[in-house]
């Protein structure tokens, strides 16, 4: 997420220049996706289906100055080497999910900051910018859990927040899914969690390492989004690092 104080709780995060991006996963990589994710021989039990090889970018273009595979893991590291001008992101392209449940395994840096973007749209003149509802996720788990509109509304749900959102006024609280310091017993620091997405309709919950984390139902018909791409975020900051594997999706 692009970090904000709460005074600045609505506006929208604004880049200022453009990145020097190499790009991979576009052309064949989108039939290479195609081919693992049409096969419901690869579905687990419970229908998730794999949509990273763990081997290659097949099906996901990104910035490879940032994002690299190693160790069956997407890695991506932010340091002093490749300062970037705006939050850039690992993108799926093999299907903008409408509705949808998402699973991943991650494991962050102390001061990182990331989180899976869904129902994304492409920000125009900014190569790998995504806008749009996003799974927070950052080393310090001060946001982990959270619905994080990146480029939009900014804050929809806290951690530990059940809020509904309607038009041009601000998210309403309308239950606690549980106490937000409890809730954070649950995440792991320097090792591996899971984050687990279900989009169903206008309905959006977040869970770590299945817990509930937050939930979200958008009633704003001007705001909200159906279907878009999925991405993975590397933040602007002078050093990060964010791993991500075992990444599922199970599409409606």
């Amino acid at each position: 997420m692009t970090k904000k104080t709460l005074s600045n709780f609505f506006q929208t995060g604004i880049a200022l220049a453009f990145p020097i991006l190499l790009n991979v996963g576009c052309g064949n990589s989108g039939d290479n996706a195609a081919a693992n994710t049409d096969s419901s021989s690869l579905k687990d039990k419970d229908g998730f289906v794999k949509i990273f090889d763990g081997k290659s970018f097949a099906g996901w273009e990104g910035d490879t100055s940032v994002w690299k595979v190693g160790d069956g893991s997407f890695i991506g590291v932010v340091d002093s080497t490749k300062h970037l001008q705006h939050n850039t992101f690992l993108i799926y392209r093999a299907a903008q999910p409408a509705d949808f449940e998402f699973k991943a395994e991650y494991r962050i840096s102390d001061k990182g900051n990331s989180g899976v973007q869904y129902r994304s749209e492409e920000v125009k003149d900014l190569p790998l910018a995504l806008k749009g509802y996003q799974a927070d996720i950052d080393g310090e788990n001060q946001y982990t859990g959270q619905n994080y509109e990146e480029r939009g509304r900014g804050f929809l749900a806290m951690r530990g927040q059940k809020v509904t959102l309607e038009p041009n006024v601000k998210p309403v609280i309308t239950d606690s899914v549980g106490n937000s310091d409890s809730l954070k017993t649950h995440i792991k620091n320097n090792d591996w969690n899971e984050v687990y997405i279900i989009a169903k309709g206008n309905h959006l919950k977040h869970y770590i390492n299945g817990i509930l984390m937050s939930e979200t139902t958008d009633n704003d018909t001007t705001a909200r989004k159906f279907s878009g791409w999925i991405g993975l975020q590397a933040h602007v900051l002078p050093y990060m690092k964010v791993e991500y594997r075992n990444i599922r999706l199970k599409q409606e």
